[in-house]
């Protein structure tokens, strides 16, 4: 599926970038803040960093608020979670999988 369709391949588009990965982490660890706060701790101006945030906010990781003049966003950590389950369930079956060519290896050399 297409990155535009599919919201998980919007979740790991977004998180491939590790300044996007990094303005995650700082909205999780420290809750909402403006792009310039963000941009402060950041070696990028203010618009570069509310690009990122268009991006995470496309894969709806970001929710951006006005208040007043300003702008706050807000991790959404929703479809994170969602991202994390996917890699779980693929995990697990990756894990059978592999039990089973294990399994057979056994048989054929014990």
């Amino acid at each position: 599926m297409n990155e535009a369709g599919d919201p998980l391949d919007r979740v790991f588009t977004a998180l491939a970038d590790g300044t996007r990965r990094a303005v995650m982490r700082q909205l999780l660890d420290d809750g909402p803040t403006t792009a310039s706060a963000l941009a402060e701790g950041l070696p990028m101006t203010r618009q570069a960093v509310v690009k990122h945030l268009q991006a995470l906010s496309h894969a709806g990781l970001v929710d951006a608020q006005r208040e007043g003049r300003e702008v706050h966003y807000r991790a959404t950590p929703k479809p994170m979670g969602d991202a994390v389950a996917w890699m779980l369930r693929t995990g697990a079956q990756w894990d059978r999988r592999l039990e089973r060519l294990r399994r057979q290896l056994s048989q054929r050399t014990g």
